[in-house]
């Protein structure tokens, strides 16, 4: 992974990727204790920052791969980036994703005309298994939701626009929050971030209980959380830091920072009601840090990035419940 590979995805993304802005609030500035400035990538199309990941696994495969068809597994934003890139560029696309992702995912990647294959994620069958198999089988390109360069390339355009947008507003010595799972945006950002914003640190933005990012960069290893599911971030519970985009996490980021469900949620009610955005409990993670986290954020202004938007009616009613 390198910044050339960053520069070359945004060429293919020129055109097809929605330039988030960054947004703020005051009410948000008074609530953190500094100058909030929000990345809401719960704008980019299909909902999250995965299509740009999508996008750029799909566009950089040659014509005869691309056309017998990717196969990709999610819990649902990853699922529908690469849905919706395969279906521009006339791909087949199947998507093995666990059976208790939110009906909302689950739909939308059908309807953006990938084939879904379910599985069951709290009884331990494998993702991977599955996919090998019918990758195997069909001849389908294994597009990996964190693991593979070409979408921490696509993710790391996130972190291109970042730079100019902070250079724009004179926002310079400021933390970058990030949501993060394996770790394909974080990495892709802190890239970005390295070359073109070198005093703007990227740190990782984590669930309780699954915290293995955190805990990983504290130890110095890979650590592993103790269930596959159990949390409302859905989108950012992964069980491992991946093995490319830890070392550069470890190499660029600053430590990370963890959220409780329910601070989750209450950063979900207040994207609503300050900034009119709807942003899913795991994309507002990282809000939620640079919200409620005050004392381990340095500098007068905090970069923070709500990473998606595809949040169940009742689950962001939840939230909402909690202006009251």
């Amino acid at each position: 992974m390198n910044i050339d590979m960053i520069r070359a995805a945004a060429q293919r993304l020129k055109g097809h990727v929605r330039h988030t802005p960054l947004i703020s609030s005051p009410f948000l500035d008074e609530i953190a204790g500094r100058r909030v400035f929000v990345k809401p990538e719960c704008l980019q199309h299909t909902g999250s920052f995965k299509f740009r990941g999508g996008w750029s696994a799909v566009s950089a495969l040659d014509e005869t791969a691309r056309m017998r068809g990717v196969i990709a597994f999610s819990s649902g934003n990853h699922a529908q980036g690469v849905a919706m890139a395969a279906a521009a560029h006339g791909a087949p696309a199947v998507i093995i994703m666990p059976e208790d992702a939110p009906k909302l995912k689950i739909d939308n990647t059908r309807a953006l005309g990938a084939e879904v294959v379910l599985y069951d994620r709290a009884g331990g069958e494998s993702r991977e298994d599955i996919g090998k198999t019918l990758s195997d089988a069909r001849g389908l390109t294994l597009i990996k939701p964190y693991d593979e360069p070409q979408v921490i390339a696509g993710q790391g355009t996130t972190g291109l626009e970042i730079a100019a947008q902070a250079a724009e507003l004179g926002i310079s010595n400021a933390d970058v929050l990030i949501c993060c799972g394996g770790g394909g945006l974080t990495s892709g950002i802190a890239l970005a971030l390295e070359a073109e914003a070198p005093t703007l640190r990227a740190r990782p933005c984590e669930p309780a209980g699954f915290d293995d990012t955190t805990r990983s960069l504290a130890s110095g290893t890979r650590q592993s959380n103790a269930t596959p599911s159990g949390s409302i971030c859905d989108a950012i519970v992964t069980p491992t830091p991946g093995a490319l985009t830890f070392p550069i996490i470890q190499r660029l980021c600053g430590p990370g920072l963890v959220v409780s469900d329910d601070e989750a949620l209450y950063a979900v009610a207040q994207a609503f009601l300050r900034l009119k955005i709807v942003v899913e409990p795991g994309g507002a993670v990282a809000l939620a840090a640079a919200l409620l986290r005050k004392d381990h954020i340095e500098g007068d202004s905090v970069i923070a990035v709500c990473t998606g938007g595809n949040v169940d009616p009742d689950m962001f009613q939840t939230a909402l419940a909690k202006l009251s």
